[in-house]
C-alpha cells in the first residue's frame, strides 16, 4: 500500500546574497542586474526527499551545513530559490521560540495570534486557550504584555502555543529542554506523546543519542548537500567517523581534567558519586588491564511523583570517543527508592578489559526511556590504564586458542 508523502522536497536550492556593505543593496537595485554587487552563497543544493506520515525524522549535520534553513524552507518562513515544497497538514514550529510573538500584545492575544496563524479557526482557538495557558505555568502574567515576561516566561508560552495546537507535522530545532527541570520534562513528554499518536516529526539536534533514540530515519546535510539518509545507527556511525577525521588535531587533546556537571533538572540531583578501583577512590585511577576491577557508585535523589530515571554511563577514550556503554535501562535493572526519594546504585566491571591507555568516565541520569537528560557528569573520573604484555588496541576481546 502506498500513502501520500505528508512532506516532499524536490530539487530544492536556497542561495543568499551577501553584501559587504548596506549600501550594496542599493546599488545592486539601481543598477538592475547589469552589475554584481553581492556574492552568492548557496545554503542548499539540489535537495530531495519525502517523508511519509508517522514518521520521526533527525536532521544532522555541522553548524553552517543548512539545517535550519531546511526547517524554515519545510515550514514556510522561507522561500527557495528553486525548487519544490509540498506539505501536507498543520505544521506547529520550534524554532527560534517565541520569534512571532508581538511584544505589546498580552499572552493570551498572542496565543489567539499565533493559533490562527496556524490554521485554527475562532472555535478551535477558544477551546485551546485554557490548555495553552495551563500547561505553559504563567498564572496572572497571560493578561500581561510579554515584553513584561522573563525569558524563562517567554519561553515556556511558545513552546505551550506550539505543541497545543493538534499539529500534524511537529518541527523541533534543538528546542526539547525548555524552561526551567519541570517543565522541560513536561515538554518532552508531550513531544513523545505527539510521537506515540502517530503524527510526523522533524528533530534537528547536535544530541546524537537522542536522535538514534527518537527517530527512524536521518537525513545527514553536509555543507547544504545531502550526505545520506537512511537508518539511524548506520548514518550516526558515519557521521561520527567524519567528526573524528574532521575535527583538528590540535583540538582533540583539549579536553578539561576536572568534572564538570549540568543540571538540567532540580527534581532530580546527583547525591554522592564514587568512582575506585581496589578500594582506592579518586578522580584520577590507575588500573592494570584484565586484573584491575572499576567500581562506580552512584547516590541520587528524585521526585518519588515521577518514574524512577534510569542510570548510564559511558567510558571514553581522551578524544571523547564512545569504547563502552552501560544503563540500567538497557540491562533491565529496577532501582529502588528510598527514604526521601534516594536511590542508590552501583556498577561493577571486574578484570576489566579495557587495554593501555587514558579514559574518561562519564554518568549520566535520564528518564525512564532513557532519551531526556536530567543531569549528568562529564570526566567524572580519569582511568590510566596499563599493562604487562604486548597486546594491542583498546579492549581485550575474550577469546581462546586450539592447538590441533
Amino acid at each position: 500500500m502506498s500513502y501520500r508523502p505528508i512532506i516532499e522536497v524536490e530539487q530544492i536550492n536556497k542561495c543568499y546574497h551577501l553584501y559587504n556593505q548596506p549600501q550594496d543593496r542599493l546599488k545592486q537595485l539601481l543598477w538592475r542586474g547589469k552589475k554584481q554587487f553581492f556574492r552568492e552563497f548557496w545554503a542548499l543544493r539540489d535537495i530531495n526527499f519525502s517523508i511519509q506520515p508517522g514518521e520521526v525524522i533527525g536532521i544532522i549535520g555541522k553548524n553552517g551545513s543548512g539545517k535550519s534553513t531546511l526547517l524554515q524552507l519545510i515550514c514556510g518562513t522561507l522561500t527557495p530559490t528553486s525548487g519544490n515544497i509540498s506539505v501536507n497538514g498543520r505544521v506547529a514550529a520550534l524554532l527560534e521560540l517565541g520569534a512571532g510573538f508581538n511584544p505589546e500584545f498580552t499572552g493570551r492575544e498572542n496565543i489567539a495570534m499565533n493559533a490562527a496563524i496556524m490554521g485554527l479557526s475562532e472555535t478551535q482557538i477558544q477551546a485551546k486557550t485554557d490548555e495553552i495557558i495551563e500547561f505553559s505555568e504563567i498564572g496572572e502574567f497571560i493578561d500581561q504584555p510579554v515584553k513584561t515576561y522573563s525569558s524563562g516566561m517567554y519561553v515556556r508560552l511558545a513552546f505551550s502555543v506550539a505543541i497545543n495546537v493538534d499539529p500534524d507535522i511537529l518541527v523541533i530545532d534543538e528546542a526539547l529542554s525548555v524552561g526551567d527541570g519541570a517543565f522541560a520534562r513536561k515538554s518532552f513528554e508531550r513531544i513523545m506523546q505527539l510521537k506515540e499518536a502517530g503524527k510526523t516529526i522533524l528533530f534537528c539536534s547536535h544530541s546524537l543519542y537522542q536522535v538514534e533514540a527518537i527517530c527512524n530515519k536521518v537525513i545527514w546535510l553536509k555543507k547544504g548537500h545531502l550526505q545520506a539518509i537512511g537508518k539511524p545507527s548506520n548514518i550516526i556511525a558515519d557521521y561520527n567517523d567524519f567528526l573524528i577525521r574532521d575535527e583538528p588535531e590540535n583540538t582533540k587533546q583539549n579536553i578539561p581534567d576536572s568534572p564538570s556537571t549540568d543540571t538540567l533538572n532540580s527534581l532530580i540531583t546527583f547525591n554522592k558519586v564514587e568512582i575506585s578501583t581496589n578500594k582506592h577512590i579518586g578522580k584520577t585511577l590507575h588500573l592494570t588491564s584484565r586484573i584491575s576491577t572499576l567500581t562506580i557508585y552512584i547516590e541520587f535523589i528524585t521526585d518519588c511523583s515521577i518514574p524512577t530515571p534510569s542510570v548510564a554511563i559511558t567510558i571514553d577514550n581522551i578524544n571523547n570517543e564512545h569504547i563502552s556503554s552501560a544503563g540500567s535501562l538497557n540491562d533491565k535493572v529496577n532501582l529502588s527508592i528510598g527514604p526521601k526519594g534516594l536511590v542508590k546504585a552501583t556498577l561493577t566491571f571486574p578484570n576489566i578489559n579495557l587495554l593501555k591507555g587514558t579514559y574518561w568516565v562519564n554518568i549520566f541520569l535520564l528518564c525512564e526511556q532513557g532519551i531526556h537528560l536530567h543531569q549528568d557528569i562529564k570526566h567524572a573520573a580519569k582511568l590510566i590504564v596499563e599493562q604487562s604484555d604486548l597486546e594491542v588496541g583498546i579492549v581485550s576481546l575474550p577469546h581462546h586458542w586450539n592447538s590441533h
